[in-house]
């Protein structure tokens, strides 16, 4: 098989794992994300679950091809963002006249719906978006120091 110019070719067993694992592993870190406050997860949990594709696209693919499908800067961008998401979301309280942080949205939605918990859920989305994008980018920077990221990969070619 033929693979583009610079990306590594690993063991089909390897990669036909990680192709299966990758679709299950980030949806259901999405999920525990956006049911993190109606059952047992959250947006911590969630987001090293969704980081964890890193991973698993390094282990089927390589570095090369995780760094072309992940880039760096956009998740350090994002990041920011979700920290940015995530004060404001908590300023919302002093804003409406009580305590940083508080539940201020708390009467919206009826109980076990998906966003019930109020301001819980929208700040528990943030800290996912925040962890996911966070560890995602830990992920990749531990790869690169690990060698992998400085060194010119050879393409196998049958």
């Amino acid at each position: 098989m033929k693979l583009k110019e610079g990306i590594k070719e690993t063991n089909v067993v390897v990669k036909s794992g990680a192709d299966m694992v990758l679709p299950f592993a980030v949806v259901f870190g999405l999920y525990v994300i956006l049911f993190g406050t109606v059952s047992p997860g959250g947006g911590f949990q969630g987001g090293v679950m969704v980081a964890s594709a890193c991973i698993l696209i390094y282990l089927g693919y390589g570095y090369k091809a995780t760094t072309t499908v992940i880039n760096r800067e956009v998740l350090e961008v994002n990041e920011a963002l979700g920290a940015i998401i995530y004060v404001l979301l908590a300023t919302c309280g002093l804003f409406l006249g009580v305590r940083f942080c508080q539940n201020v949205f708390y009467d919206i939605g009826n109980v076990g719906d998906l966003i019930s918990a109020g301001t819980v859920t929208f700040m528990s989305f943030a800290v996912g978006y925040k962890v996911l994008t966070g560890v995602g980018f830990l992920l990749l920077l531990m790869l690169y120091l690990l060698g992998d990221g400085d060194e010119e990969e050879e393409v196998d070619e049958e």
